[in-house]
């Protein structure tokens, strides 16, 4: 990388337990076992205060998993930002596109391989599957440009997209909200679930706690229970990010 060409600065936020934003910049490469010719940032884990682990993975071309993802009771998302290659769930193997992603239940291995000879940029995610009697997760394949957009709590101008099934086999779901210039939430949102957020579009404020913070495509932003927050749309485009949402589940005592 060289020397800097300024004093060193950064816009990233960590407030442990609370909430993050975590910039391109100042990423570094994670060593993960079973993965070559990757790129890998862990953006979200326990020490940060999430449940979830949540990485991006640059896949050079002919990289991938050397074998798959796999973890007694932990499931797994892997959605592509850029590019395209091949994801294997329990042996079956599916073409993935831009925009194209893949889910697989808790106790089923998943692995990937970029076979397109151009660079391939993956969201990755995984948590421990909170089981449900009478209910099953099952694999899902999709893309998000096979989806219709809906609006969002009526408003013309925000506009949203369910990744996953809603029914009750599902504890997690991930979602695409779009802004058009102008958007924004309904109102400041202050509620149970936490969220982890991968701007792929666009610009705008996010408010986080009590700050408004400039965002802009390829931030990451994480924020915890009870949080306040909420999104304008400032840029002459609209703005998109993808988003998971632990769900479907009552409070654990």
């Amino acid at each position: 990388m060289g020397y800097p060409n300024d004093i060193l600065s950064t816009r990233a936020i960590i407030k442990h337990g609370r909430y993050a934003l975590i910039p391109p910049e100042g990423r570094v490469n994670n060593v993960i076992p079973n993965l070559d010719k990757c790129f890998t940032s862990v953006l979200s884990s326990p020490e940060l205060g999430t449940k979830f682990a949540l990485y991006t993975v640059s896949v050079s071309p002919e990289g991938g998993t050397t074998k798959d993802f796999y973890e007694d009771g932990i499931e797994t998302f892997v959605f592509s930002m850029e590019g395209k290659g091949k994801v294997t769930v329990d042996g079956k193997e599916y073409d993935v596109q831009e925009g194209g992603y893949v889910f697989a239940p808790a106790s089923v291995g998943l692995g990937f391989k970029n076979d397109s000879g151009e660079p391939w940029k993956l969201f990755l995610y995984k948590q421990r599957y909170r089981a449900l009697e009478g209910y099953a997760a099952r694999v899902v394949v999709g893309n998000i440009n096979d989806i219709p957009e809906v609006n969002y709590d009526g408003m013309e101008n925000v506009l949203l997209r369910d990744l996953l099934p809603t029914d009750l086999g599902f504890d997690v779901n991930f979602h695409t909200l779009s802004f058009l210039p102008g958007g924004t939430h309904p109102f400041v949102e202050t509620h149970l679930q936490e969220h982890g957020l991968y701007f792929y579009e666009g610009e705008g404020l996010y408010l986080l706690d009590d700050t408004w913070v400039p965002v802009k495509k390829d931030d990451y932003i994480w924020f915890g229970p009870y949080v306040p927050q909420a999104f304008y749309g400032t840029g002459r485009g609209r703005a998109t990010y993808i988003y998971t949402k632990d769900c479907n589940r009552d409070v654990q005592l």
